[in-house]
């Protein structure tokens, strides 16, 4: 089921700019939650500075190593030369390990994140171990489904700004800041569509 905000974020954004408008009604995906905080957080994990190809296939042998069963207690009785042997690097296998630890032991309780602003949500998730910003903008994106999330640090919403507004690349920062304003608060449906446009692959994490 797509966010309450999707249809009413949909208008506002075509109304915004005709290079949005035109994104808008030729992106074909939509947003669900996978209704699985461990998995979208292991996801975005596995997934930091590789392509979208290679973090396929990296994922896709650590959810056979855990037997299709993506969860904190079946990662904790792997060991690190497991989730190495799945393609993981050393300090992304002790990350997944060190979050499945603090899920178990109550350290760590993604049910306060509902609560939370989008920053001190940032922050919180930011204080796991190979969290950075990026990660927990991913998780706010396709586990929480917040609206308004523009990750400034994201490459392939960069190479699209660049594309479809024809701007060198790296687009300047002033100019990626001015479309943010522009697009809250609503900025979540404006990454998708401008993601759909350089890959036609709906992004899910």
């Amino acid at each position: 089921m797509k966010p309450k905000w999707w249809n009413k974020s949909r208008s506002y954004l075509i109304k915004k700019d005709k290079v949005i408008s035109k994104l808008i009604r030729s992106y074909k995906g939509h947003l669900t939650t996978r209704n699985n905080f461990f998995y979208s957080l292991t996801r975005s994990i596995i997934s930091q500075q590789i392509s979208v190809a290679a973090a396929d296939s990296v994922f896709s042998k650590f959810e056979k190593k855990c037997k299709n069963k993506i969860n904190p207690k079946t990662v904790q009785k792997l060991s690190i030369q497991d989730l190495k042997k799945c393609g993981l690097s050393k300090m992304k296998a002790i990350g997944i390990k060190s979050l499945a630890q603090k899920i178990l032991n109550k350290s760590f309780n993604p049910k306060l994140i509902s609560k939370m602003t989008d920053e001190e949500a940032i922050n919180y998730l930011s204080s796991l171990r190979q969290i950075g910003r990026w990660s927990a903008e991913m998780v706010l994106i396709f586990f929480y489904n917040r609206p308004n999330i523009w990750p400034v640090q994201d490459i392939g919403l960069l190479r699209a700004i660049s594309n479809n507004y024809k701007k060198k690349y790296l687009p300047p920062k002033n100019f990626v800041s001015k479309l943010q304003k522009k697009f809250s608060p609503y900025c979540t449906l404006a990454v998708m569509a401008l993601w759909y446009s350089v890959d036609n692959e709906p992004v899910q994490y």
